[in-house]
């Protein structure tokens, strides 16, 4: 299960993921994006509430990431050390800006 909050500030976007990112419910994360990052110049990924990330979910998030080195910059947020490990070990912490 994966709830997505959208909060939009002029050009920036928020979006605040809660419970498991995987290959179910990263269509749905996808599916959200398309279209909404139209005229976004700064792209912030709130995971305080995210408890996993698979592979496909990494997908999602790399492709938001090209999306938006051509029109502004992308932040991954508040992520938990489950989360955060799967970065690093996946070398997503390198080309991703995590605070």
């Amino acid at each position: 299960m994966l709830n997505i909050q959208k909060e939009k500030n002029g050009t920036e976007l928020t979006i605040g993921l809660e419970g498991r990112l995987d290959t179910i419910t990263s269509p749905v994360l996808e599916s959200e994006l398309n279209g909404s990052l139209d005229g976004i110049e700064s792209l912030i990924f709130d995971m305080e509430k995210l408890q996993y990330i698979s592979s496909a979910g990494l997908r999602v998030l790399l492709t938001a990431q090209k999306v938006m080195s051509k029109q502004g910059s992308m932040v991954v947020r508040n992520t938990s050390d489950d989360v955060k490990e799967i970065f690093d070990v996946t070398g997503f912490s390198d080309i991703m800006t995590i605070e």
